[in-house]
């Protein structure tokens, strides 16, 4: 079955709704372009084991319209998550349309829960039956437990103008500002030093 323990790669539906680049850009860019877009992603990230991914690749191979459709709710799945976790980030109410939307989505998902036996005992597992949105189904999960948590207080939302990215602030004082320091905030800081540069230039050029 698909794992269910994604703590140690990070939080799931953050990770989803994050491929997307430069989503508050002009024109942002899909990570998640196609099926075997989505399907590299959920192999990377874990969400399916090599076997699955394999499968997977040849169940689209065989239903193409299929997976273009999966493909698409995907996207509009990933889409709701984001309206909710961003409301959460902007300490708003959800968007209604988005919480219609994800409770479809992980009513879907929970249906492929169960208990199984494995080495420790009883415990949660997904169901072996392979579907074209395999992948999704820990990921709406991840998204429901989060929104359902105290974590929700710390989702965080870039403050890079052309980024967008979530983010969870795990900082003591909630001051976590960037999806990343390297990337985002390095660029926030390298503007603010540029302006004070230009600010520091302009007396002396009118002079």
């Amino acid at each position: 079955g698909l794992p269910l323990a994604l703590s140690e790669m990070g939080i799931l539906c953050l990770d989803f709704v994050n491929t997307v680049d430069s989503r508050s850009a002009v024109q942002p860019r899909d990570l998640l372009g196609t099926y075997t877009d989505l399907v590299c992603w959920a192999d990377r990230l874990g969400c399916l084991g090599h076997d699955e991914t394999l499968a997977l690749a040849r169940l689209a191979g065989e239903a193409p319209d299929e997976a273009k459709a999966v493909h698409q709710w995907a996207l509009a799945v990933r889409e709701s998550i984001y309206g909710l976790l961003a409301a959460a980030a902007r300490h708003q109410p959800p968007p209604p349309g988005a919480l219609s939307l994800f409770n479809r989505a992980l009513s879907g998902a929970l249906g492929h829960l169960e208990i199984a036996q494995g080495g420790g005992g009883l415990a949660w597992a997904w169901s072996a039956d392979l579907a074209l949105d395999s992948m999704l189904w820990p990921v709406v999960r991840s998204a429901a437990e989060l929104l359902t948590s105290v974590q929700r207080g710390r989702i965080g939302e870039c403050a890079a103008p052309d980024c967008g990215w979530l983010f969870l602030d795990a900082s003591r004082n909630h001051t976590r500002r960037w999806c990343d320091m390297n990337g985002c905030g390095n660029r926030a800081k390298a503007r603010r030093h540029y302006q004070r540069q230009r600010a520091l230039e302009e007396p002396a050029s009118q002079a």
